[in-house]
């Protein structure tokens, strides 16, 4: 692994990687331009994402990090070092990566909410002639200016970076389209004839050539950076949750630990924790940081890092990890690790690294731009020539060359995405399935591999009583009630499972007359009058008791099957052997059936024996598994999965799927599961069901092929009235109907996914 920079040096002593914060990037084709002009250096392989707003390079000696800075200030953006590690603690080098930019968010809210309030009555004045009183293009010109002014501030200076490097993006064509419009009809109204009292727009759908003095195009203007700027917005807000998956996790970790200084409990922050140090955790708390069991014996509830429900048994001796939860006993640690050494701080590392690596996603409007733009520049510039050449005149020359701009201006590419979008996402969460991005959708249609987890996403995730096996002569529900009672009194996951099956199975329990807990072995204690034993089969054995043939075939059985046996003994007779489990999800094999349906190829992921997973997997219908995977290893398999050739999609709930959520070409987090797992995701499902994982891959295929049609269509009707404008033969309601229409018909498609039916 090369190692990672933290602050700049001078210049690299070896090959080595940094990661640059970059500002300025409007879409993703700013990514490429980067990326290209870091590549270009020798010595420099980078990568650069859009999304996260981040560059990983990795430089070769002699060069410094300025100079990639540098270069990434002379492509027109800004970049800025890392910063340096904070002081040691559970939250403190892996918390870094988590680090927020500046809030772009608000200031793209306010202009957006400015130009919708204003462009609103802008577009009505111009397309509704009943609304066009005697002055009402002059109010248009004070409602508008602040619009194409203000509003579309962030596409202007974003033309103008890009024109100084001999570039084109979508933020040119709508800087230049609006600005057009804006400064025509500045030019109609204050020189030609469109500020006459009384002037209108009537609606006249006839195709004539006019000088255009009577014209103004101030809702084009104002409609279109309005429209833009609602994309941009739901795009930043999606884009601004890059880094959440960092912050769940680092939330996961305690905030305070108690320590042992000379003989006395001290509590202190988590960051003054050091290596060495021996610190308590009581029963129910959090793990402060990885360590070594120097006092007492617990079971350890892992599964909100490992997404493994089945306890852990430690005694002194044995490692723990931080953030898992101590389920037992009163244990005293010795920290072995902190800070960004910890299994947390890595795993948080690699879901950085995995978001890091993942291609920009390349938006198709961005894509078609960069070719559309300059031809449609060239096309107005060619038009202007033409005319002239022609003698047509000054006023009509540069009306024919302004509508080809105009006519360009991309209204109906601006709903394209936002609307479908919006409708997609909307009818997506009343089934219980969350969209991230328009950047999401895109991977839907490629995979062809689903990785799912098993716990909590193909399994409930708890561990449940499922078999109760008694001796001959003996009385299931007198099983129940007395091992019931008894592990009722205890805090150990399995023997509340237990209780609860019990409870569920046989009513309320009796309370027990005497309770002992065996530290690694079960419980023991008297329920009605009767002396109980519940647990291992070593716990029998020390009372001289043993299981009976057909019970310890039982027991061989539930092992194999990779459950935990729990033998259950009362007054000297060894009674019942109880089968716990975490059980499999009632859905779960008709959701491997309907994602078999869609092409997929279901792969069952755990870090459960092979057992235990092969279990699961014959009961759900999957065919290939890949189990005792430890949690930092997911990522690997995701891309040896990938590295096959394959487009995975990565289907999980715990911590330790994040950074395999992350990496996956898809991710969809169960909503039942764990904030990081839920951030790293690109599709959340909410229901925690696993056929929704079905439903969620339609319904984004779906509005995919949505955003496709409208962005067709969009370029389409612009492709088609391209001649009209250049020939001079547009009127602006020719040209306002032909905008209208494109949009409405955009709308209308978008709104069609209001109809999206889950199946189930």
């Amino acid at each position: 692994m090369r190692s990672e920079v933290a602050v700049s040096p001078t210049t690299a002593p070896d090959a080595a990687d940094v990661e640059l914060a970059i500002g300025g990037m409007t879409c993703a084709s700013c990514a490429a331009r980067i990326e290209k002009k870091l590549n270009r250096m020798e010595g420099v392989t980078a990568t650069v994402n859009y999304a996260t707003e981040k560059a990983k390079v990795s430089y070769a000696d002699g060069i410094a990090v300025a100079d990639l800075i540098a270069t990434v200030e002379a492509t027109g953006y800004t970049a800025r070092e890392p910063e340096p590690p904070r002081a040691a603690g559970a939250a403190g080098a892996a918390g870094d990566g988590a680090a927020e930019g500046p809030d772009e968010l608000t200031p793209l809210r306010q202009r957006l909410i400015t130009a919708v309030l204003l462009s609103v009555p802008v577009i009505a004045m111009a397309m509704i002639p009943a609304l066009q009183f005697e002055y009402w293009q002059w109010l248009s010109l004070t409602l508008a200016a602040p619009v194409v002014v203000y509003g579309a501030w962030p596409f202007h200076k974003a033309a103008w970076t890009n024109a100084r490097h001999g570039a084109a993006t979508m933020d040119t064509l709508i800087s230049v389209g609006t600005s057009a419009a804006f400064v025509w009809s500045l030019w109609a109204l204050f020189f030609g004839t469109a500020g006459t009292p009384g002037m209108t727009h009537p609606f006249e759908l006839t195709i004539a050539r006019s000088d255009g003095s009577a014209n103004i195009y101030l809702e084009a203007a104002a409609g279109v950076t309005a429209f833009i700027l609602a994309g941009r917005y739901f795009e930043a807000r999606s884009k601004r949750k890059a880094g959440a998956a960092l912050r769940a996790l680092m939330e996961l970790g305690a905030k305070d630990v108690t320590v042992l200084r000379d003989g006395q409990e001290v509590r202190i922050p988590v960051s003054e924790l050091a290596v060495g140090d021996r610190f308590v955790v009581r029963p129910g708390e959090k793990i402060a940081t990885d360590g070594t069991v120097i006092e007492g014996t617990s079971a350890v509830d892992a599964s909100m890092l490992t997404g493994e429900s089945v306890p852990v048994e430690v005694a002194p001796g044995d490692g723990v990890t931080g953030a898992t939860v101590n389920a037992g006993g009163r244990l005293v640690v010795e920290a072995t690790r902190i800070g960004s050494d910890t299994q947390l701080a890595r795993m948080a590392k690699l879901v950085e690294d995995a978001q890091n690596g993942k291609a920009a996603a390349q938006r198709l409007a961005d894509r078609i731009s960069a070719v559309f733009v300059p031809i449609v520049i060239a096309l107005s510039l060619a038009t202007l020539g033409f005319w002239l050449g022609n003698g047509a005149g000054a006023a009509a020359a540069f009306t024919a060359a302004v509508a080809v701009l105009i006519i360009a201006c991309p209204c109906a590419l601006g709903l394209a995405t936002p609307t479908a979008l919006m409708v997609g996402t909307g009818r997506g969460a009343q089934l219980g399935i969350l969209i991230k991005g328009p950047e999401v959708l895109e991977s839907t249609r490629k995979v062809d591999t689903v990785v799912l987890d098993k716990t909590g996403t193909v399994t409930t995730g708890r561990m449940t009583l499922l078999g109760v096996h008694t001796a001959e002569g003996t009385d299931e529900r007198d099983v129940l009630r007395l091992a019931g009672a008894l592990e009722h009194a205890s805090e150990h996951p399995i023997a509340q499972a237990v209780a609860t099956g019990a409870a569920e199975r046989t009513g309320p329990l009796p309370v027990p007359e005497d309770f002992a807990n065996v530290p690694g072995l079960g419980v023991q204690g008297v329920v009605d009058g009767h002396a109980v034993l519940v647990g291992r089969e070593k716990l029998l054995a020390e009372w001289a008791m043993e299981l009976p043939a057909a019970l310890q075939q039982a027991k061989r059985a539930a092992e194999a099957a990779g459950r935990t046996a729990v033998a259950v003994a009362w007054d000297g007779e060894a009674r019942a052997v109880l089968e716990v489990a975490d059980a499999v999800k009632d859905t779960s094999a008709e959701a491997i059936t309907r994602l078999r349906a869609l092409g997929l190829r279901p792969v069952l992921l755990t870090g459960d024996n092979k057992a235990v997973a092969e279990s699961v997997a014959r009961e759900v219908g999957i065919d290939e598994v890949i189990a005792e995977v430890m949690p930092e290893d997911k990522v690997d398999v995701v891309k040896r999965l990938q590295a096959e050739g394959r487009s995975v999609a990565m289907v999980g709930d715990g911590v330790n799927d994040a950074a395999a959520l992350a990496q996956a070409d898809l991710g969809l987090a169960m909503g039942t599961g764990t904030d990081a797992a839920i951030e790293a995701g690109d599709l959340t499902l909410v229901r925690g069901d696993l056929r929704a994982a079905a439903d969620a891959i339609r319904l984004a295929r779906k509005t995919l092929g949505t955003i496709r049609t409208n962005l067709f269509w969009a370029f389409a009707y612009n492709v088609a009235a391209l001649p009209l404008a250049a020939a001079g033969l547009l009127n602006p309601m020719l040209a306002g109907a032909a905008m209208a229409f494109s949009s409405v018909f955009v709308v209308g498609n978008s709104l069609r996914l209001r109809g999206f039916k889950a199946t189930t």
